[in-house]
């Protein structure tokens, strides 16, 4: 393993005397420079939210025009929205798969959350439009022309976002991408959109139920808006650098104290920024051992909390066992 204390300001090194280390691979992906498979799966997927987007935001306004349908307005004023939120994402993207320079030594993954936060609001205020709409319409119902038309671009639509949808679960599973798994969440709601663009087409003309499309298009608001909240949620977890799940959590513990010699483990504080995670922690080992002997097994725990989480930068200082050190806040052994 090497060892990359030399990129660490000299200050922050005589403080802590740690043994740091570096796994971060995912901040040296660029679009224009080496990448990661991980980098390049996040660029196709921005560059398919895109392209679908703007396909559906041509089909759905033919439609909406001749059908005069406010369930299909509703699903095409989400997709105008889709498109403005998937070039954001696109920005984004590039911007949190630089590697880091002077100014953001920790990288620029924390693009991903600011650019969830901007999808979040615009989702909110597409919903307040649509609820808006939706309520008059309920109150002063009109008939539905084209409907042949409408229910057609909404199967369209349909076949369009369930690819987009399957591709975009790959990507997320991949490289665990906030600002991705924003965009999936809003082509998800798109999905039961069209299928509930249809339905209310059908009620409307089938039944002679001209108030069911206004009735569909606010169950919709109520969806995007929830959906909204919870883009909004996870951005500003990875802004305010909320900690790993427990589960998350438990696997460094016990990975670390699996290895020989680790009597103990304390300080674990962890956060995650874009493809890039970073995790730090304090193992104790028994205190007449040489310099050496702790490298070698500060290396091994590093090593093998690496293998579990590959894009993890981490930093791993070293106690003598039985010392009380004033970071030594929280012991945690499992």
């Amino acid at each position: 393993m090497d060892n990359d204390t030399n990129s660490k300001p000299q200050s922050t090194m005589a403080n802590s005397h740690s043994h740091a280390h570096s796994h971060s691979h995912g901040a040296e992906a660029f679009l224009g420079q080496s990448q990661t498979p991980e980098a390049r799966l996040m660029r196709m997927a921005a560059l398919a939210s895109v392209s679908v987007a703007s396909i559906l935001i041509i089909l759905k306004a033919v439609a909406w025009w001749f059908s005069g349908s406010i369930s299909l307005l509703g699903s095409l004023t989400d997709s105008s929205l889709d498109l403005m939120a998937s070039v954001v994402n696109f920005i984004a993207i590039r911007t949190a798969l630089q590697p880091p320079d002077e100014d953001h030594r920790f990288g620029h993954g924390k693009a991903e959350a600011i650019s969830g936060l901007m999808q979040a609001m615009l989702i909110m205020a597409a919903a307040a439009f649509l609820l808006w709409e939706s309520i008059w319409r309920v109150s002063s119902p009109s008939p539905i022309e084209r409907s042949d038309l409408a229910i057609g671009v909404s199967v369209i639509a349909i076949i369009l976002t369930l690819g987009l949808v399957i591709f975009q679960k790959h990507v997320i599973a991949r490289s665990n991408s906030v600002a991705i798994a924003a965009d999936n969440l809003h082509y998800m709601g798109d999905l039961l959109m069209n299928v509930a663009v249809i339905a209310a087409i059908v009620f409307a003309t089938t039944f002679d139920t001209p108030w069911a499309d206004g009735a569909f298009g606010i169950a919709i608001a109520l969806y995007i808006a929830k959906a909204a909240s919870e883009i909004g949620r996870s951005s500003i977890d990875m802004l305010m650098d909320k900690e790993f799940d427990q589960e998350k959590r438990d696997l460094i513990i016990n990975t670390a104290m699996e290895t020989p010699m680790v009597m103990g483990i304390h300080d674990l504080k962890t956060r995650q920024s874009g493809l890039d995670s970073f995790i730090q922690f304090h193992i104790e080992l028994p205190p007449d051992m040489t310099l050496k002997e702790a490298h070698f097994i500060s290396d091994d725990v590093e090593s093998h909390i690496g293998e579990k989480f590959p894009n993890a930068e981490i930093i791993i200082h070293l106690d003598p066992v039985g010392i009380e050190g004033p970071n030594k806040t929280i012991k945690e052994v499992v």
